[in-house]
């Protein structure tokens, strides 16, 4: 009898399991991460605008007070620098690795004068720039990414329609490029 109750526990236990690691893991096998989404808007390195309808991949702006703009890098090379001028009510931006894992994010309150200054690299990059630090990076936030790919999200708010022609002009300025030393 305790054979029995094992073998069933057991299978039941396996079952449960194997279900939970099929779900989780779905969308890696079918493509439609969000790492995939993001890298089928474009070219990397540069900010793809996000409108409220869904685009061919999936993704769209849904909260009609946000804009978005997503970008998404490889920084197995050389680091990557983020950068915005401020002049919207409020933005925030946040970086997430392949697996959609939030690495940092930030918004124009905790940033240096309400502008957009982040520069993102890996562990030894970061030595590297440690090591021999630019004069044109002292305002710049450093991130340090243990991968080498993933996607940077954007948003600025728009409370009131007047405000849109900023927001847009806010996101189409930002610039998310690889780091040439400055």
């Amino acid at each position: 009898m305790s054979k029995l109750v094992y073998a069933l526990l057991t299978g039941i236990i396996g079952a449960v399991l194997l279900h939970i690691i099929i779900i989780l893991g779905v969308p890696l096998f079918t493509g439609r991460d969000a790492y995939t989404r993001v890298t089928a808007e474009g070219q990397p390195f540069v900010f793809h605008p996000l409108s409220a309808t869904e685009d061919a991949v999936g993704l769209s702006s849904r909260n009609p007070y946000l804009r978005l703009a997503v970008c998404h890098f490889d920084i197995g090379t050389q680091p990557l620098s983020l950068t915005a001028a401020g002049g919207v009510e409020f933005w925030s931006m946040a970086i997430y690795d392949r697996d959609a894992n939030e690495v940092f994010s930030m918004n124009d309150r905790t940033s240096v004068a309400g502008d957009l200054d982040v520069l993102l690299a890996t562990p030894v990059q970061v030595a590297q720039l440690r090591k021999t630090p630019i004069a044109a990076l002292a305002q710049t936030i450093l991130v340090e990414h243990r991968g080498t790919t993933g996607y940077v999200v954007l948003r600025a708010m728009v409370p009131q329609p007047s405000l849109e022609a900023e927001a847009t002009a806010f996101l189409a300025d930002a610039e998310c490029l690889p780091f040439t030393g400055r």
